[in-house]
């Protein structure tokens, strides 16, 4: 019998509670401008017509979490097998919906296998759309995912919870800079300095910085000049729903 096989379901993986309500997921890319590759797809909840994600967030509650994180991990996999998906594909998950992380990732690893999508090209993306309930347990979250080699990410860093003090506890692979320390950098020496430092800090960990929410040439520019090359914003491609956009590179 395998390690993973040997570890007995919890309540919420045997007795979890039905959805009761279906959603969709959008792809936008995350780009290396170095060469002008795709790094990764970050797929994003959607509603079976396209509409946003605060549509769906809205019905999720304590009695559904368990179940909507579930389906939201098999929806990503599914539909990234399906778009052939060259790349990394990140999969937003919520924390506090994770009872056992050894136990509750056996879902993903079956979809993976189903839909015949290799499991190393996996990012667990921690998304602060809930307040952040027990750091221990996001530390061994993170622990048991890295064990199992999946690659981890901090989103909307440098925002809530998700600061320095977060490095002192575990170091994912990837933080993704949030839009607010993004937004204007290239006139905000504060920003600039901000994020130089972050970076500094990063590059001594080994830890990727993806700078999102990128609109603006001006904004690219000055990240780029930091020493950042890794992007996502409307400047390369909006969202495209069930599908995989086409990315404009800017000019030299």
């Amino acid at each position: 019998m395998s390690e993973q096989s040997a570890i007995p379901p919890c309540s919420a993986c045997r007795d979890g509670q039905a959805l009761g309500f279906d959603f969709s997921m959008a792809f936008q890319p995350i780009v290396d401008i170095r060469d002008h590759s795709l790094y990764a797809y970050e797929a994003l909840v959607r509603g079976l017509d396209g509409s946003g994600a605060l549509t769906i967030l809205r019905q999720v509650n304590d009695e559904n979490r368990y179940a909507f994180d579930q389906a939201c991990r098999l929806k990503a996999v599914e539909l990234a097998a399906k778009l052939r998906i060259p790349c990394l594909l990140s999969i937003n998950f919520l924390p506090n919906a994770v009872y056992q992380a050894a136990t509750c990732i056996r879902a993903t690893l079956a979809a993976a296998q189903r839909f015949d999508f290799p499991t190393d090209r996996i990012i667990f993306e921690i998304t602060e759309s809930e307040e952040l309930v027990d750091k221990e347990h996001l530390k061994g979250i993170i622990h048991e995912y890295q064990r199992q080699k999946f690659m981890t990410a901090i989103d909307d860093f440098g925002a809530g919870y998700s600061g320095l003090n977060l490095l002192a506890e575990f170091q994912p692979d990837i933080i993704k800079l949030d839009m607010a320390l993004v937004r204007g950098i290239d006139t905000d020496p504060v920003r600039q300095a901000i994020v130089q430092g972050i970076l500094g800090v990063c590059q001594v960990l080994n830890i990727e910085v993806i700078a999102e929410g990128i609109e603006t040439l001006g904004e690219l520019r000055q990240l780029q000049h930091l020493g950042i090359y890794l992007f996502q914003g409307y400047l390369f491609a909006r969202p495209a729903f069930e599908a995989l956009p086409a990315v404009t590179w800017p000019a030299p």
